[in-house]
C-alpha cells in the first residue's frame, strides 16, 4: 500500500468488429499522472500482428509470490488472446511508455498439442512459471485446466493438472493453506456468440468453485453453488497470506459468495451479498440480473468493490466482519436501465427511481462499470466498461459504435464513498483506427489483482 503512486497503467483494448475491418487489437498505454499535460490520455498504442485475438486479461511474468527470489523481475505482461489462444509477451522493462512484443506462443503450441482454448487469466507462480487458465477444448467445448509457460523463454511447459475440471475460468492460489480454487463461466462456443438463457437452461455454463491441492496439483472438491452462484466468476482470496476465505462474484444470480474451509478440512460457503434482479421489459430477460462483472479487494483487505454491467453502478462494502459485508460507497456511471433508455423497469427492489445517464466532458457514459482496478493506496478506482465484444454488440450496441471509456472513482478510505473524478475520461472512440474497447487495467508495478503473496 505504500508503493509508490501510480502514473502510467496498461489497458488492453480490442476491435469489435476485427475480422471485418482487419484491424488489429492493441496495448494501450495510458497517462494517469494528474500533474501531467497528457493526464488521461494514451500515450502509445502497441498493436498485435494478428487480427482477432480478444485481448482481454493480462498477468506478469513476476510478482509478489517471487518474493526473495533476486533474479526475477516484473519486466513482461502476458498477453493472453481469448479467441485465438495465442499468447504475447511484451517487455515493458526497456521503455515503460513504449513496450514492445518480444514472443510470440501460437495456437498450434497450445490449442492442438494440448486440446485447450480460450485462455484466461495469467498469474505467475513461486517456482517463476506463469499459469493461465483455459475456457474450453478445441472444439470450444467446456472444459477447465491450466496452460504452464516457462519464465525465462515462455515455451509451453505443459498443462498444470492431469485433471480437467468441467468448466472453467479464474483462479487465485494460497500457498499457506495448500490450496487453490478456480472458478466456472461457461463454454466457448456458447459464449463466444453471445448470451443466451437457453445455453443456462442447457447446462453450457458454470455454478461451482474448484478446491484445488496445490502442492500436488490435483482436484479435492468440487463445490456446487447451486442457482445461487450461477456463473461464478472473479475469485478474490484476501491479500493476507495467513487468510483461508475469500470471494466469488456470481454474475448471473447477483450474488457474492464468501468461502472458507470446515474444521474437517473440506470447503464451504455463503452467501453475504444479494443484488435483486429488476423485472423489466423491452430486454433479453424478464428478470434483469445485476450482472457482476467483477470484483476486487482493497490490499489491506478492508473494502471489497464489484460491478454491476447490467444495472450500471459500482458498489464498495467494508468485509472488516468478511461474514457480514456492509455496503458504504455506490455510484452509478452507465449500465441498461438508465430513464431515458428502451428498457422499462417494472420492478425494483432497490431504487425509487431510475438512474440519469452520465456524461464527462460531454461524453455520454455507453456499458456499465465492468473492469475494475485500485491503486495501491487504495484512493482511486479505475473502470473500464467493455465485457467481451460479442456480449458488448448485444447489450451496448451504442458502446460499440461509440467506443467504450476508462473512468476513475475517487474512493474515501475512511469512512467509506465514491466520486466520480469529472477531469478524467480516457475516451476510447476517438482512437486512430476508430471505436475501440478497452478491458482490463494493470500498474507496472504490480496492482490488487495481479499479486499474490506467500
Amino acid at each position: 500500500m505504500k508503493g509508490p503512486k501510480e502514473e502510467i497503467v496498461y489497458v488492453v483494448c480490442l476491435q469489435p468488429c476485427a475480422r471485418d475491418t482487419g484491424k488489429h487489437d492493441y496495448l494501450a498505454t495510458v497517462d494517469v499522472n494528474p500533474n501531467s499535460p497528457t493526464y488521461s490520455k494514451v500515450l502509445h498504442r502497441l498493436y498485435v500482428p494478428y487480427v482477432g485475438d480478444e485481448l482481454h486479461h493480462s498477468g506478469w511474468n513476476a510478482c509478489s509470490s517471487c518474493h526473495g527470489e533476486t533474479r526475477k523481475k516484473r519486466n513482461r505482461l502476458i498477453m493472453p488472446g481469448l479467441n485465438s489462444d495465442r499468447v504475447y509477451v511484451v517487455d515493458t522493462e526497456t521503455d515503460p511508455i513504449a513496450p514492445k512484443i518480444v514472443h510470440i506462443v501460437e495456437p498450434s503450441e497450445i490449442r492442438d498439442k494440448y486440446n485447450v482454448t480460450a485462455m484466461h487469466t495469467a498469474h505467475c507462480l513461486g517456482s517463476g512459471e506463469i499459469m493461465i487458465s483455459v475456457l474450453g477444448d478445441k472444439d470450444g467445448n467446456a472444459k477447465g485446466n491450466f496452460i504452464l509457460l516457462d519464465g525465462e523463454d515462455f515455451h509451453v511447459k505443459g498443462l498444470w493438472s492431469k485433471t480437467s475440471t468441467q468448466f472453467g475460468y479464474d483462479f487465485w492460489y494460497q500457498p499457506r493453506h495448500n490450496v487453490m480454487i478456480s472458478s466456472e463461466w461457461g463454454a466457448p462456443a456458447a459464449f463466444r456468440n453471445g448470451f443466451s438463457a437457453d445455453d443456462v437452461l442447457n447446462g453450457k455454463y458454470g455454478h461451482s468453485l474448484h478446491v484445488w491441492n496445490w502442492k500436488e496439483k490435483k482436484l479435492q472438491q468440487v463445490i456446487d453453488l447451486g442457482t445461487e452462484g450461477l456463473v461464478p466468476l472473479e475469485i478474490r482470496f484476501l491479500h493476507n497470506p495467513d487468510a483461508n476465505e475469500g470471494f466469488v462474484g456470481c454474475a448471473l444470480s447477483g450474488n457474492v459468495i464468501r468461502f472458507f474451509p470446515k474444521e474437517d478440512g473440506t470447503w464451504t460457503f455463503e452467501k453475504v451479498i444479494d443484488i435483486p434482479s429488476k423485472k423489466v421489459t423491452n430486454w433479453a430477460l424478464p428478470d434483469m440480473p445485476s450482472n457482476i462483472s467483477d470484483i476486487l479487494l482493497s490490499l489491506d483487505d478492508k473494502y471489497l468493490y464489484l460491478s454491476n454491467w447490467c444495472h450500471g453502478d459500482i458498489r464498495q462494502y467494508n468485509i472488516t466482519d468478511t461474514k457480514y459485508p456492509k455496503l458504504v460507497g455506490q455510484i452509478f456511471v452507465g449500465g441498461s436501465i438508465c430513464d431515458d433508455g428502451n428498457v422499462e423497469v417494472l420492478e425494483d427492489k432497490e431504487l425509487k427511481e431510475r438512474p440519469k445517464p452520465r456524461y464527462v466532458k460531454n461524453k455520454r457514459i455507453e456499458g456499465g462499470p465492468q473492469m475494475l482496478q485500485l491503486s495501491l493506496d487504495g484512493k482511486r478506482l479505475y473502470v473500464t466498461t467493455s465485457l467481451f465484444s460479442a456480449w458488448d454488440k448485444q447489450f451496448y450496441p451504442n458502446m460499440v459504435k461509440n467506443g467504450s471509456v476508462m473512468l476513475q472513482i475517487d474512493v474515501d478510505t475512511e469512512r467509506g464513498g465514491l466520486h466520480l473524478n469529472e477531469e478524467f475520461l480516457v475516451d476510447f472512440g476517438i482512437e486512430p483506427d476508430g471505436p475501440a474497447l478497452a478491458h482490463e487495467v494493470r500498474y507496472p508495478g504490480g496492482d490488487c489483482s495481479s499479486d499474490i503473496w506467500c
